[in-house]
């Protein structure tokens, strides 16, 4: 498990941590109290994944299209 706190973490690392967690406790061969570590650190990657994903998200949401379909600007996302 990383030492890295989950906020400085990309998504791709924080999904890909959060995949070698998942393993871990799938196989169920981790002591008790480690599980419960990874538990906890596995809710806060999918939590900080699901944040980057909604940010990622509302960005392309702010793209607007001119009559052609093709990108001509942003609009102001809320927040961003």
């Amino acid at each position: 498990m990383s030492e890295t706190p989950v906020s400085e973490l990309s998504f791709e690392q924080a999904m890909a941590e959060l995949e070698k967690v998942v393993g871990q406790l799938e196989r169920g061969d981790v002591a008790l109290d480690d599980s419960i570590a990874l538990y906890e650190r596995g809710a806060l990657l999918k939590k900080h994944c699901e944040d980057k994903l909604k940010a990622a998200e509302e960005k392309v949401a702010a793209i607007t299209l001119d009559g052609d379909g093709n990108p001509a600007g942003l609009k102001p996302v809320e927040g961003l």
